[in-house]
């Protein structure tokens, strides 16, 4: 795997191609969002947690933040930042805000193919910037 393959994938989750999304996992891979603790073991959990953020999100978009990076045994490390419109209720009802939030992901693959990948980001900043908690104040 290289790192045009990460633009691909990104291609994929930013044209909401939830096939195509799906097709760069190995049949029993992982996908985990740590702010949300949620852990999706296999392409049909992972199927339904991509539907699950188009759904919530109609507008969701990744933009790279920085280079991925790619050991010679199959792990990455990459920087973005996701973006969208809270439309639809999630465990929170839809609040019709948008976010922007920067994150980074961390896994590995097998061959060609993501055998893990985790997601981490900031739930406080996504909970501020779609008006559930409160700005904190200045310091």
């Amino acid at each position: 795997m290289d790192t045009a393959s990460f633009d691909r994938y990104r291609d994929a989750w930013n044209s909401h191609d939830v096939d195509a999304v799906v097709e760069f996992f190995t049949d029993d891979g992982v996908y985990e969002d740590a702010a949300l603790g949620r852990l999706n073991r296999g392409k049909a959990e992972i199927r339904a947690f991509v539907e699950e953020t188009f759904a919530a999100f109609p507008d969701f978009r990744v933009e790279d933040a920085g280079s991925a990076t790619i050991d010679p045994s199959g792990r990455f490390a990459n920087e973005w930042t996701m973006s969208g419109t809270h439309e639809g209720d999630t465990a929170i009802p839809a609040t019709h805000q948008s976010f922007s939030l920067r994150g980074a992901s961390v896994g590995e693959f097998e061959a060609d193919k993501i055998k893990r990948n985790s997601d981490y980001w900031n739930m406080a900043e996504f909970l501020v910037q779609v008006g559930i908690l409160p700005q904190p104040p200045a310091v």
